[in-house]
């Protein structure tokens, strides 16, 4: 071979390899460029409005933001000469949510000796963090807000030379007045603690080493530190704010903060939140990818963050409040546990898991799931009054399509079983294959409870009936109870098949066959077209068109002909296609009321939601494509950043009712966008 030729190839060869190290280095820093510029992270800033100075302890005029689960939250300040940095906390390690000051670390600075006035400049949230700026002519304060895990905030206060000159910056941090009785601080070094006589939870305010600490009284502290910053030069100081129940160590939190690193969590939480949100984002149905959708899915996944909850007191496994915001929703529901879990699996499975857990922890020997759970029983008693509809094996199936756990099914099939067993044991009056809500204590409020939709209209002539010892039914069964239980048997014999536990799952699947068959004889009045309760002896329609008539739809229960004039119904602007379409009525009965009704005329996002998925189970998928669109366009505040998600929607104006800041309204927003 030619030498010259040879060495040319050789050159060749070198140069192409460089070329692809250089491009593979590129494509490296590219990645690592991609991976730290939170691009869907941006989706969720100012997505809700968390400014609020609380006037009183009870104040829930505003919202607040909590994450890793913690028991406390916090607001931006409104912008007032007094208050700089960040409102709070809000406290719910006690009373069920009450603020313990307006402003527990409020930094005030002097420069020179001479104090300096500040002006607000912003305040921003994220999924992953609060951000307030103040300016003056010295001065620029940046004050970040973290939350390093479920005990611990972590407040940053960036402080930078604004001016020409060197200067000598003095920090002053105390404390608003406390807004509530039973509280007190005690010294601690370089920290204070913080005791409650209504709480067994400890709060405490650990400053940096350097800092001065003093106590003027039991409810007032100071706290001070002095630097010097030459022109342009930034400094920052970081306090930690921890309310930590005795279950979990103090000993072990103060070693960890006193090591923490502020940016590596702040950094940690941007990764986390920015990957939940891509997966939510980037999973959207075709239709919706459009940023404006983007962004309700950061709205949904920011309202179920702040009703997220680490275990503590009677709860074992974390969970979601239905809100935070509503004062008597501070535990675990059990179907809106379930639901909240098919939401949470798009994009957190682990915390999926363990909501689904922690209503599983207090199941009876006999199967019966509680219908609702709280930390502090002093405060509120579980309910065992009456369980809720049986939605838990749909949940456990969503998770296990997510990661394919089969330990977690091993878990959970049992149990499950159990659960399912239950109901043919306790609440089918007549023994006829059909189950009837009811209650443990033989009161009718409680079965009215259990079906979920307390006041629906097709109760108001309900009458209870006598099972045996602690069981207790309605004198009706219930078309969406069925069509639930219908469903389940499918994903029992689902999971059976997925443990090889063949005999099950073949049993399972026949018994559904022969529920559905039921299900579509007795429940459907061929005339209305619409599928409604009977009386126990299956005879008799009980009338008034309610969003249980589409259940069936939901779980693939109706046949065509029926799914097709359900359907038809659905479409009727008379009827439920309204502003906000799929209320939990029809708007032409005559007890229609949204604003007084709960039940018996308000949109709720989770039956809008099984009206959109069984219209899409038979095919009408452009009904569906339409219908979700005017539901997110119709319900005030879905849209559009500041307000909250709410518990239920006026169908006709779009009003938000009811509690703000809902988890299971959030959880279906997830599921009606996301491409399954």
């Amino acid at each position: 071979m030619d030498v010259k030729l040879y060495f040319k190839k050789v050159m060749k060869l070198t140069l192409v390899i460089l070329l692809l190290i250089s491009f593979g280095c590129n494509t490296q820093k590219q990645s690592t460029s991609n991976a730290d510029s939170f691009t869907f992270l941006d989706y969720s800033k100012n997505s809700l409005d968390y400014q609020i100075t609380p006037k009183d302890a009870a104040d829930r005029s505003g919202l607040m933001f909590s994450d890793q689960g913690a028991w406390f939250a916090y607001g931006l300040s409104e912008e007032t000469p007094e208050t700089v940095g960040f409102s709070g906390p809000f406290l719910m390690t006690q009373q069920n949510g009450v603020w313990l000051s307006q402003s527990l670390i409020n930094p005030s600075f002097k420069v020179n000796t001479t104090s300096d006035v500040l002006t607000q400049e912003s305040a921003t949230s994220y999924a992953s963090h609060l951000e307030m700026s103040y300016t003056s002519d010295k001065l620029a304060i940046d004050e970040t807000l973290v939350f390093k895990n479920g005990h611990t905030a972590l407040v940053e206060t960036q402080i930078k030379n604004m001016s020409d000159k060197a200067i000598d910056v003095e920090v002053l941090w105390n404390n608003a007045p406390v807004l509530i009785d039973g509280i007190s601080f005690s010294q601690m070094d370089h920290a204070i603690k913080i005791t409650s006589s209504k709480s067994n939870a400890s709060g405490y305010i650990t400053f940096p080493k350097t800092t001065t600490v003093a106590l003027a009284d039991s409810l007032q502290f100071t706290a001070t530190n002095k630097i010097a910053l030459k022109p342009g030069e930034s400094k920052a100081f970081v306090v930690a704010q921890t309310f930590i129940f005795p279950e979990y160590s103090w000993e072990e939190e103060q070693k960890a903060i006193e090591n923490v690193n502020f940016e590596t969590v702040l950094k940690e939480r941007k990764r986390e939140k920015n990957r939940q949100l891509q997966s939510i984002i980037e999973n959207r149905k075709p239709e919706y990818k459009d940023d404006k959708y983007a962004k309700v899915l950061a709205k949904a996944h920011l309202t179920l963050q702040n009703n997220w909850r680490i275990p503590a007191g009677e709860l074992k496994h974390e969970g979601l409040f239905p809100s935070y915001h509503y004062e008597w929703f501070h535990g675990f529901w059990s179907w809106d546990s379930w639901k909240h879990a098919v939401g949470l699996s798009y994009y957190d499975v682990s915390l999926a898991k363990n909501q689904m857990r922690a209503m599983f922890d207090f199941q009876s020997d006999n199967g019966f799931i509680v219908d609702c759970v709280f930390r502090d029983t002093t405060i509120e008693a579980h309910n065992y009054r009456d369980t809720k509809p049986p939605l838990s094996a749909w949940a456990i199936v969503n998770i296990y399509e997510k990661d394919k756990d089969i330990e977690f099914v091993k878990e959970f099939y049992p149990k499950l079983k159990k659960y399912h067993e239950w109901w043919y044991e306790n609440r089918d009056h007549d023994q006829d294959g059909l189950c009837e809500y009811g209650s443990t204590d033989g009161t009718l409020i409680a079965a009215k409870w259990e079906s979920g939709m307390d006041n629906a209209i097709r109760f108001d002539d309900s009458k209870i009936l006598k099972n045996s010892e602690g069981a207790y039914s309605l004198d009706q069964e219930s078309v969406d109870l069925n069509a639930y239980l219908y469903a389940e048997k499918l994903f029992l014999s689902q999971l059976a098949a997925i443990l090889d536990h063949t005999e099950d799952s073949e049993t399972y699947k026949t018994d559904a066959g022969v529920l559905k068959e039921k299900i579509q004889q007795q429940f459907f009045d061929p005339e209305d077209g619409w599928f409604y309760d009977t009386f126990i002896d299956g005879k008799t329609f009980i009338k008034g068109e309610g969003s249980e008539g589409w259940t069936a739809l939901w779980t693939n229960a109706a046949s065509p002909e029926q799914a097709n004039a359900v359907k038809i119904k659905l479409m009727d602007p008379k009827k439920f296609y309204t502003k906000i379409p799929f209320q939990t009525m029809s708007a032409d009965h005559d007890r229609f009321d949204p604003l007084k009704g709960y039940w018996r005329g308000p949109n709720w996002l989770d039956q809008a939601y099984f009206a959109v998925q069984g219209l899409r189970n038979y095919g009408f998928h452009e009904e569906a494509n339409q219908a979700t669109i005017q539901i997110i366009e119709g319900a005030d505040g879905i849209l559009g950043k500041g307000k909250s998600i709410r518990e239920n929607y006026h169908p006709i104006t779009g009003e938000g009712l009811n509690a703000q800041n809902f988890s299971w309204s959030a959880a279906h927003l997830i599921m009606l966008l996301q491409n399954d």
